[in-house]
């Protein structure tokens, strides 16, 4: 039997989930999906600066699996840019911070209003976050 994905913590939802390439044509591109925690590895650590660790850590999961969507989400992204295909962000297994109640959490997004949305959890689907 195969072992339960765990669901990652994921503070809010990307503010956009989708993003075409300007002057020129995607047709016949594929587009780009990239999950919810892969955006997630992106914002925290590209963006806020966290190293691998303490995404992990905020994110409740094992660093090298970190590493390991990190690697993914970083592909996808030169892909998008180099090839100026279509992005599309949805998908995954995640839970918001604000829907599993007391425990450590990220600390960033408690007392602040983010982790808007229900709980997404699901594979793939072509559905609109807003």
């Amino acid at each position: 039997m195969a072992r339960p994905v765990k669901l990652r913590r994921v503070c809010d939802l990307p503010r956009r989930n989708q993003f075409e390439s300007m002057g020129s044509s995607s047709e016949g591109l594929e587009d780009v999906t990239m999950t919810i925690e892969e955006y997630q590895t992106i914002k925290l650590i590209d963006l806020e600066g966290l190293t691998q660790e303490e995404c992990a850590e905020s994110m409740e999961i094992a660093r090298t699996t970190v590493q390991r969507i990190y690697m993914e989400a970083r592909k996808k992204l030169a892909i998008f840019l180099i090839n100026g295909s279509s992005l599309k962000i949805e998908g995954g297994n995640y839970v918001l911070c604000n829907e599993i109640g007391p425990g450590p959490g990220c600390g960033r997004c408690r007392g602040r209003g983010l982790g808007r949305g229900r709980n997404m959890n699901h594979q793939g689907g072509g559905r609109d976050l807003w």
